[in-house]
């Protein structure tokens, strides 16, 4: 993609690849800016993601959180700047980002005529790690009823199930994992995550509310707003 017309005063977010536990930077995003309905969201974002770290992307309703995470996960082409997998930028790279990619967003992507059991072998889950993975997020019990006579929230931790089966890929991108999880929910997935960090995987997510994991860099959307003199330039306003 082109370059960025547009220029943020935030400085710019890296986090250090000093301890991690292999295979150094994985995701990347230079000087990228994002549209929505003709509205520049945010510009000049830049940050590293390395093996064994998290970013939490913080900022308003309507900041661009969710237009980030679809744009990183090759949803939407219409941003400016690059992204980069292994070094690779994008689009050349997005399939091979995506083959090490579980990505959980707002809609849960469970099969509602299955069972929590049924999905989780849906993505290819033997019978005993679905059931302690079930067992984790408190749907022990639940198994074998239809998704759709569940709640909303208990179809979500059938989304949230798959981060605890073995062979996980590498990079979790998380649209805000914690929303409607009771504290001992939270406690558990922060865990996971903790545990995936870990082992080396990398983890991007966007939250309201504080993460209990570290090495956690945070980068705040209200930072990279556009500044008002190229929006008169693009714009006319």
């Amino acid at each position: 993609m082109s370059s960025s017309p547009y220029t943020s005063s935030a400085t710019s977010l890296e986090l250090s690849a000093q301890n991690s536990p292999v295979d150094g930077d994985r995701l990347r995003a230079r000087d990228l800016s994002c549209e929505r309905d003709g509205r520049v969201l945010f510009a000049g974002l830049d940050f590293l993601l390395p093996a064994g770290t998290a970013l939490q992307v913080e900022g308003a309703n309507g900041a661009g959180k969710s237009t980030l995470i679809r744009t990183l996960i090759g949803s939407t082409s219409d941003y400016h700047g690059d992204i980069l997998w292994r070094g690779k930028a994008f689009p050349g790279a997005l399939s091979a980002m995506r083959s090490e990619l579980l990505y959980i967003g707002h809609n849960a992507g469970v099969r509602r005529g299955l069972s929590p059991m049924e999905n989780l072998a849906w993505y290819g889950a033997a019978a005993e790690d679905a059931m302690a993975a079930l067992d984790a997020v408190g749907l022990y019990g639940f198994e074998d009823t239809l998704c759709q006579q569940l709640s909303a929230g208990q179809n979500r931790r059938v989304a949230l199930a798959r981060l605890y089966l073995p062979g996980a890929p590498q990079l979790w991108i998380l649209d805000e994992p914690l929303a409607a999880l009771d504290v001992a929910g939270v406690e558990s997935l922060e865990s996971c995550m903790r545990g995936h960090l870990q082992r080396g995987g990398s983890v991007l997510l966007t939250s309201h509310q504080p993460v209990n994991i570290q090495p956690l860099a945070k980068v705040n959307l209200a930072d990279f707003q556009p500044q008002e003199s190229h929006l008169e330039a693009e714009y006319g306003f």
